[in-house]
């Protein structure tokens, strides 16, 4: 295995790189967008918010939003003085070690895979309801061909061009948005008013509901934070991923809280409704009588799931690329297309993997592999914007520049993740979501003992890694 890092990499002739500068503001925020991918909230998302939080579900998308923006502005902070492809493993690298840096992009590459994994199993549920309004039914079987299928045209876009492929999917998500806000919006009409006193009413909140909500609240923002994986393919890294990470947390947030409040009123406070179905949409749309409404929200759902699962694999792919290239994974991982300028090999590495925990998690059933894979994501997601809020002022104070907003900050965010993470265990969740913490914490020990293994075998690497880290 060859020892190369971004920094201070083994001379290669002519190497392939990754395409520098290809992607405009736009486009940058496209990547965040698109894995954000706001139209399924409103979709399917938002089943297990409403199930918890009740009529408070807006609540507690609000409160999801300021911790997610507060985590952005600690992300914005490290993305200004390291623009580099690793993003989160090479902050966190930087400041507390090459093992502390490699377990959170160990953390972040299961991430990206399981969301992914979660919007494959999501597609042939939209799929399902968008047939549904012209009473047309797939078996499974046929579902899993158009499943497999799916999977292969994101990985094509992935592979082939990361301008193109950033572009559909900010192209792909506005459409999607668009078609939702317009629905909402007849849907409030036939209603008559933008008012419900029942959930605006805080008292006799269930505060409880609210908290349980809050990690699969945070599910719908994650990949906020991807276009800073994208750092060395954007025009001007310095301006446009902070703005594209702060800028989309908002702006999904926003979007997120208003939805969350007009389909709970367009099901008439009956948030339960909404909390025990696999297409809440639908049954908004079907409660103010627009029964043809539900397919083409579905539609957009299932443009909106493309974008979403492109941008997962770019987003892993180069977390996969960063730690190859810093020799924490193969060394091919660090590969680049010499035509397409795209780390192929970490491409196709990441849409196999997602492929095997596709097939494996097929007989869960495609609603009960979503919410499985999509809770496990939160976890990878949330620890390392944890990690990320205690980062941020360390470097800054290590750098000389550190301010005391950086702190405020980085300490709001660190609170809120780390409330996060409390109540995603407190209560313990039930079968079969209780086997999804000892195994996050297995996949995150069978990391520590990987990279603990390289450190002994090769600590002169290591060395060299750490001093590129610093640098």
């Amino acid at each position: 295995m060859v020892a190369t890092t971004d920094i201070h990499a083994v001379d290669v002739p002519k190497a392939a790189q990754l395409k520098h500068g290809a992607l405009s503001l736009p486009e940058t925020i496209g990547q965040s967008i698109a894995n954000i991918a706001p139209t399924l909230t409103p979709a399917l998302n938002i089943t297990v918010v409403a199930g918890l939080a009740g009529v408070q579900s807006w609540l507690a998308y609000l409160i999801a939003t300021l911790a997610c923006v507060f985590v952005g502005g600690s992300i914005s902070t490290l993305a200004r003085r390291h623009p580099e492809a690793g993003s989160y493993f090479v902050y966190i690298g930087r400041n507390f070690g090459p093992v502390a840096g490699a377990l959170g992009g160990w953390a972040m590459i299961l991430a990206y895979l399981t969301t992914a994994v979660a919007v494959v199993f999501g597609f042939p549920l939209f799929l399902g309801n968008f047939l549904a309004v012209f009473h047309i039914t797939l078996s499974t079987p046929l579902l899993v061909v158009f499943m497999i299928a799916f999977l292969g045209l994101v990985t094509y876009a992935a592979f082939r061009d990361i301008q193109v492929s950033s572009r559909i999917g900010l192209v792909m998500e506005t459409i999607s948005i668009g078609i939702i806000i317009i629905i909402t919006a007849i849907v409030v009409g036939k209603h008559g008013t933008v008012y419900d006193a029942k959930e605006l009413s805080l008292s006799g909140m269930n505060f409880g509901g609210v908290k349980t909500a809050m990690a699969f609240a945070v599910f719908s923002f994650v990949g906020f934070e991807s276009a800073a994986t994208l750092a060395k393919e954007s025009a001007n890294p310095h301006r446009n991923v902070p703005f594209a990470v702060i800028g989309s947390a908002a702006a999904a947030g926003t979007f997120f809280t208003v939805m969350a409040y007009f389909m709970v009123m367009g099901m008439n406070d009956n948030a339960g409704a909404i909390g025990g179905s696999s297409s809440p949409f639908a049954d908004m749309t079907a409660a103010a009588h627009l029964p043809w409404a539900a397919g083409v929200v579905y539609f957009a759902a299932m443009i909106s799931a493309f974008a979403c699962a492109l941008a997962c694999i770019n987003a892993s792919s180069r977390m996969l690329y960063s730690m190859g290239r810093y020799q924490f994974l193969h060394s091919s991982m660090g590969l680049v297309h010499k035509t397409h300028k795209t780390p192929h090999i970490a491409v196709l590495a990441s849409a196999a993997i997602t492929l095997i925990l596709v097939l494996a998690l097929l007989p869960e059933g495609f609603l009960n592999a979503f919410g499985l894979t999509g809770t496990i994501a939160t976890y990878g997601f949330v620890v390392v914007y944890f990690g990320i809020s205690i980062t941020a002022p360390v470097d800054m104070y290590r750098a000389g520049l550190l301010k005391i907003q950086h702190v405020v900050v980085g300490a709001i965010g660190a609170f809120l993740m780390g409330f996060v993470i409390y109540a995603s265990v407190v209560p313990y969740p039930a079968a079969p979501f209780n086997t999804l913490p000892p195994a996050f914490v297995i996949y995150m020990v069978i990391g520590l003992i990987w990279f603990l293994i390289l450190k002994a075998r090769n600590p002169t690497v290591l060395a060299s890694i750490a001093n590129d880290m610093e640098g």
